[in-house]
């Protein structure tokens, strides 16, 4: 599953490094205006809401992230894996950042396990 994280595209690198430095405009900025996120059972709908989410997401723990894999499913769906370990139940999890794109950015995330 594994392929250089240069074989993802600009706006899911540059997503994923606004993410990681909570950094909410520019990760907010690669989604489409109707983007669409799911994370822990829950959906965001619109870039207000994922703003909202981002802002929330992960707040209440301490945790260290890394990149460990990423897959080109095909030229508009790509997976990039996390491996998280820090204060949070259960203290370790590799999260899937699914991606959809739609015309050059982000049109749906889906985080899981």
């Amino acid at each position: 599953m594994s392929t250089p994280i240069d074989t993802l595209p600009q706006v899911i690198t540059e997503y994923l490094a606004a993410h990681q430095a909570r950094d909410l405009d520019p990760a907010v900025a690669g989604y489409t205006e109707d983007a669409v996120v799911v994370d822990e059972g829950k959906t965001y709908r619109g870039k207000q809401e994922i703003r909202d989410w981002l802002g929330r997401a992960g707040g209440e723990y301490t945790y260290t992230t890394e990149l460990i894999a990423t897959q080109r499913v095909d030229d508009e769906h790509y997976v990039a894996v996390h491996h998280l370990e820090g204060n949070f139940p259960g203290g370790v999890v590799d999260l899937r950042f699914r991606f959809t794109l739609r015309d050059g950015r982000i049109a749906e995330l889906v985080i899981e396990p």
